[in-house]
């Protein structure tokens, strides 16, 4: 057995207490150490010894620390974020968000113009310029942190010039209408188990919602309707038992919904269309 592959079977191991995808933590954490990605690690190993400080890199995960945050890398839709502590690790769960929307766009020049409430490291936003090349957004958050990180991959996506990142309070001072609309809030229960590793690492601020989990989604109710253009759409990310819940704040006011499944067929966004005059 070469010493690569050892290396990647004793890292798999020492994982399997704290993560449900051992081996591809060992993986990614191997590529990194070694500069290379995923993908020639695993098809074209190269014939050297595993780096020193790969053991350092194990170390960390093992003690719950996220893939993301030690690499400082996470793959989201098309495109590769810069991710760092202090700022939400984009999830696949979100990439629902963007279906759902080439989904609606589906046949026509795609929306113009974005938002994305509550940015964080800019994955929404960024994912959809990138599948909408002649559109431009407005990404907006209340951390300086997260805004900064935006930016910083809004540049290294070269999506700067269509990207304005603004701090702020969900739809507090947005005065314009969109074609489309994202957002993932706050939406777990205050003092509900998460998955190991991310209450100690990820903000609890872009996590917890309250007692019940939807004092954001409240928030945003009663504002959504009037920032959406005819014929757009908004995708807001909710938890996977609040298809119900959190579907009926929005119908008090008025707006008609549909709820979007992941992949695991479990209730992940409301969906909600811009109203067509008649």
């Amino acid at each position: 057995m070469s010493a690569i592959a050892r290396a990647l079977r004793e890292a798999a191991r020492a994982f399997e207490a704290i993560s449900d995808t051992p081996r591809l933590d060992a993986e990614l954490l191997l590529a990194h150490a070694l500069g290379i990605n995923r993908e020639t690690l695993l098809l074209d190993p190269p014939a050297i010894d595993v780096p020193d400080g790969f053991a350092a890199l194990v170390e960390r995960r093992a003690a719950g620390e996220p893939v993301a945050y030690i690499t400082g890398r996470r793959g989201f839709w098309t495109i590769e974020l810069e991710v760092a502590p202090g700022v939400l690790i984009p999830r696949p769960d979100s990439e629902t968000l963007i279906a759902a929307a080439v989904e609606h766009f589906a046949g026509t020049d795609g929306p113009m113009r974005l938002l994305d409430l509550g940015t964080g490291s800019g994955a929404l936003l960024l994912a959809a310029l990138d599948q909408w090349p002649a559109a431009t957004g407005i990404g907006i958050d209340r951390s300086p942190a997260a805004l900064d990180q935006a930016r910083r991959n809004a540049n290294r996506l070269g999506t700067s010039g269509r990207a304005e990142f603004r701090i702020g309070d969900w739809t507090e001072g947005v005065d314009e209408q969109f074609n489309l609309i994202l957002c993932n809030p706050p939406y777990v229960a205050a003092g509900a188990e998460l998955g190991p590793g991310v209450a100690a690492f990820e903000p609890p601020e872009a996590l917890f919602a309250g007692g019940d989990g939807l004092e954001d989604l409240a928030r945003l109710a009663p504002t959504i309707g009037a920032l959406l253009a005819p014929g757009g759409i908004a995708a807001i990310e909710i938890g996977f038992d609040q298809g119900e819940s959190a579907a009926s704040l929005f119908e008090r006011q008025g707006l008609n919904l549909s709820v979007a499944r992941d992949l695991g067929g479990r209730s992940r966004a409301l969906l909600i269309p811009g109203f067509i005059p008649g």
